[in-house]
């Protein structure tokens, strides 16, 4: 037997995974005559039948429903194999300036998996003087917090946040429950940095009477939320920062009310740097990776731990 070609394996897996031969062409950029040849000439080479014709239309036999998972599998084998001798042409030094916020709640769990995949770079992760600061001239790129105004450098959002409250599952039980966003009144406000987001979700909650300059307003996002985690009060979660703890039952959203951020985390680059390789790898994994482990915030009932 000889060996089929990668054309037709890619035929098939596309066949199998879109249940379609147009669907098929469409992904690969062939004729669905294309599509139907490299299937019957894969069956040729195979000696057994892969399809067979479903109404007006085709479906997998049982051997190629067989056929069609170990394909798969060989080429995400070869994508793999592919991706780590790339990784070996990136090398480099590469400095990202990140907001903490960022770098401890999903940059810190994640990076090992950049390093894997280009062993060769030689990497450094520094803090900025604040959330929106990328005046640090020795910085490849930054992961910036704001409203995406940078002037004169290349600025992409990475990730869409949603806030709403958060709090201790402790908190909620020792208080018997928050019933309506009005009852914030009586308990510590926890804010980053500034008051402007529980101004702006109390608003939206209908609960302007409550105080929204109370409480504690910490520089660091980990302190705000190891606070909260603590029950020293009830700050604003978003999907990124507050995903894992709110998994983990460490915090609850009292409310079901949540409203889009006038801010977000962006990628920041200069333009004179965005050319290296080791930058777009860099850019590129990233972005794959905020897509694929994409977090939001836990569909835990109103006021339930």
């Amino acid at each position: 037997m000889r060996y089929p070609s990668i054309t037709a394996l890619r035929a098939l897996d596309a066949v199998a995974r879109l249940g379609s031969v147009t669907a098929a062409a469409q992904q690969l950029s062939l004729t669905r005559s294309a599509i139907s040849h490299q299937i019957i000439s894969l069956e040729q080479s195979l000696g057994f039948a892969l399809t067979e014709r479903v109404g007006r239309g085709i479906g997998l036999t049982y051997q190629g429903q067989c056929y069609a998972r170990e394909v798969r599998r060989i080429l995400a084998d070869i994508q793999d194999a592919g991706r780590r001798f790339d990784g070996l042409s990136v090398s480099g030094k590469l400095r990202i300036s990140c907001n903490p916020g960022f770098a401890s709640f999903w940059l810190c769990n994640h990076i090992n998996g950049f390093l894997r995949q280009y062993p060769q770079v030689q990497l450094q992760v520094v803090s900025p003087r604040s959330q929106d600061d990328t005046s640090d001239a020795e910085a490849d790129l930054f992961i910036a917090y704001g409203i995406g105004d940078w002037p004169g450098l290349l600025v992409e959002q990475i990730v869409t946040l949603r806030f709403s409250p958060v709090c201790s599952p402790r908190l909620i039980n020792a208080i018997g429950g928050l019933k309506t966003p009005l009852d914030l009144k009586d308990f510590p406000l926890i804010h980053m940095s500034d008051t402007s987001d529980w101004r702006v979700w109390l608003a939206a909650a209908g609960a302007s009477q409550v105080n929204a300059d109370s409480g504690i307003t910490f520089s660091d996002a980990h302190c705000a939320q190891s606070a909260c985690i603590a029950a020293q009060g009830v700050a604003i979660g978003d999907n990124l920062l507050s995903g894992d703890a709110l998994a983990r039952g460490l915090l609850v959203r009292p409310f079901d009310i949540s409203i889009s951020a006038l801010r977000g985390y962006f990628l920041v680059i200069d333009p004179a740097k965005a050319e290296r390789s080791v930058v777009q790898a860099f850019s590129a994994w990233l972005k794959n990776q905020l897509q694929t482990s994409a977090q939001h915030i836990s569909d835990a009932p109103s006021g339930e731990p």
